[in-house]
């Protein structure tokens, strides 16, 4: 077993801490992008000033220091060499509603710039959270949620081993159609094969 294996850095991206005077701007920037709230599929799409954002941040923050049952990653290009482009931000990564008892957590993830899409950085970063959440915080399970017309994120779950497991029956309506909600799970022994 490779014991040596970075906790929070992959090949394009590293998780790292919320840092709300960098991140808030870039991130009301990406509430403009309808295309990406929808994507998530949790909240209503509307535009977010920096302030939003940042109050949104440290309501996250007093959770995670009250409940203890979530863990918030800002997802950051690594790019040796490029210091322009290193630590900019790219998205998220949460594992919520952690059932600590059960072993059980509910995993979101997201790449905010549409042009930073199609690019493994999800993927590196889905391997990472993965990694963090099985062999570090020893969960059992996860689940996601997922909208149907989010078919790029159903394959990227799919392919890290998550297997649909339910469905809402037109539980989403975007561009004058009813969508699925798909839920997947993947439990730890899958992973680890």
């Amino acid at each position: 077993m490779k014991m040596n294996i970075p906790l929070f850095e992959g090949e394009l991206v590293y998780l790292g801490a919320i840092n709300p005077e960098q991140d808030a701007p870039v991130e009301a920037g990406w509430t403009l992008d309808g295309e990406f709230l929808r994507m998530l599929g949790e909240d209503l799409v509307r535009p977010l000033s920096s302030a939003e954002v940042k109050k949104r941040y440290r309501e996250i923050e007093k959770e995670i220091d009250e409940k203890r049952n979530q863990f918030y990653f800002t997802i950051r290009r690594s790019a040796p060499g490029e210091s322009e482009n290193q630590d900019r931000l790219l998205g998220f990564t949460r594992l919520s509603r952690v059932e600590w008892n059960h072993g059980i957590a509910t995993l979101t993830l997201g790449i905010g710039d549409p042009g930073e899409r199609r690019k493994g950085y999800g993927n590196d970063a889905l391997n990472l959270i993965l990694h963090y959440a099985f062999k570090e915080l020893n969960l059992f399970r996860l689940n996601a949620s997922i909208p149907g017309y989010n078919q790029a994120g159903l394959q990227l779950f799919k392919k890290a081993g998550f297997k649909e497991e339910a469905r809402r029956r037109e539980a989403y309506r975007w561009a004058g159609l009813r969508w699925d909600g798909i839920f997947l799970g993947l439990l730890k022994e899958d992973w680890e094969q």
